[in-house]
C-alpha cells in the first residue's frame, strides 16, 4: 500500500485551491479597508474630501503592491522548494 495514503481527485483539489485563493481574497479586501479606513477617515461625511480620498487611494495601493510582493515571494519560495523535493524523490 501507499504510504501517502488516498490521493485527491485532481479536480477536487483544483476547486479546493480557487475557493482557498477566493477565501484568501476576501481576507485581504476585508483587512486592507479596516487598514485604510483607520488610516484615512478622521470624521465620516456624506462626502470624502481630496485629501481622505488621496489618503484613500495611496493606502489602496500600496498595499496592493505591498501583498502582490508578499504572494510572489510565496510562490518563488514555493517553486523553490518544489524543485528541491523532486529532485530528493528521483
Amino acid at each position: 500500500m501507499d504510504n501517502q495514503g488516498v490521493t485527491a481527485d485532481p479536480q477536487l483539489q483544483q476547486f479546493i485551491e480557487v475557493e482557498s485563493q477566493k477565501q484568501r481574497f476576501q481576507q485581504l479586501v476585508h483587512q486592507m479597508t479596516e487598514v485604510c479606513w483607520e488610516k484615512c477617515m478622521d470624521k465620516p461625511g456624506p462626502k470624502l474630501d481630496s485629501r481622505t480620498e488621496v489618503c484613500f487611494v495611496n493606502c489602496v495601493e500600496r498595499f496592493i503592491d505591498t501583498s502582490q510582493f508578499i504572494l510572489n515571494r510565496l510562490e518563488q519560495t514555493q517553486r523553490s522548494r518544489g524543485s528541491f523535493s523532486e529532485t530528493m524523490t528521483d
